[in-house]
């Protein structure tokens, strides 16, 4: 059954013409994010020092713009139709995806249950972009079924717990239309070869509880089933310590 969303405009939004922002009627922020995340996303002063090109670049180790460009690639040069990307992201990937909806003539809509993260959003787009902002969580996204040709996870995971990893999973299949095509993005086990596989373990132990979730198992273990004829294509980068999956419905 869906959900009503109750539209509720960002200060400034309709004034300025700028993306506005619908927001559930009761959004609540995840345990996980106020005791694990508060630091990278939750408080105001997070977004002064994250809203960094180069340091979102340095996270990722220098792989920024291959990772942004691999996922972008896969989904397709143009697109048209409707688009939905899951959480926010520091960094230049939105206004990216947004250029090759534009030249689709589509729209893009952007969920994430941190009203921080989607204000910060709204300044890195155009007044004119064909953009909604919904502040809402990802493992309950009040959105019809089958209502986007194309969905995309860009390292959301690794920042869950299971339970709602699976939940946003579920949900992101759950949106996508038939013959749409899933997207994602995140980190996965690195080669046996790969230094980062001993010396960054530590630093996701730490700073990402679970994260290394990931390199302990695949990401279809969470999946929803899919028909028997719908396979899950991998990709690997920066050997392995990265993955992009694409799930064609």
């Amino acid at each position: 059954m869906e959900s009503a969303v109750a539209t509720q405009a960002v200060s400034g939004g309709a004034q300025t013409g700028m993306p506005h922002c619908e927001a559930t009627s009761a959004t609540a922020i995840p345990s996980y994010l106020d005791v694990h995340y508060w630091w990278a996303y939750v408080h105001p002063n997070a977004v002064k020092v994250f809203e960094r090109q180069w340091l979102a670049n340095l996270i990722l180790w220098g792989n920024y713009a291959r990772l942004r460009d691999a996922a972008l690639d896969l989904l397709g040069d143009v697109l048209p139709g409707r688009t939905l990307q899951v959480a926010c992201a520091y960094g230049d990937f939105t206004p990216h995806l947004v250029d090759r909806v534009s030249a689709g003539k589509g729209a893009v809509d952007i969920v994430d249950v941190l009203p921080v993260q989607l204000d910060n959003l709204r300044r890195k787009l155009a007044a004119d972009a064909p953009v909604r902002l919904l502040e809402t969580d990802s493992s309950a996204l009040p959105l019809p079924d089958a209502s986007y040709d194309r969905v995309l996870l860009f390292f959301l995971l690794h920042e869950q717990p299971e339970s709602w990893r699976r939940r946003t999973l579920a949900e992101a299949v759950r949106v996508l239309k038939p013959g749409g095509r899933l997207v994602i993005v995140d980190y996965a086990k690195p080669h046996w070869w790969n230094p980062l596989r001993y010396v960054f373990a530590p630093v996701l132990a730490a700073l990402e509880p679970f994260a290394l979730d990931l390199w302990r198992e695949e990401v279809s273990g969470w999946m929803p089933a899919l028909p028997p004829d719908r396979k899950i294509e991998r990709r690997s980068y920066f050997g392995g310590l990265y993955q992009a999956l694409v799930v064609d419905r």
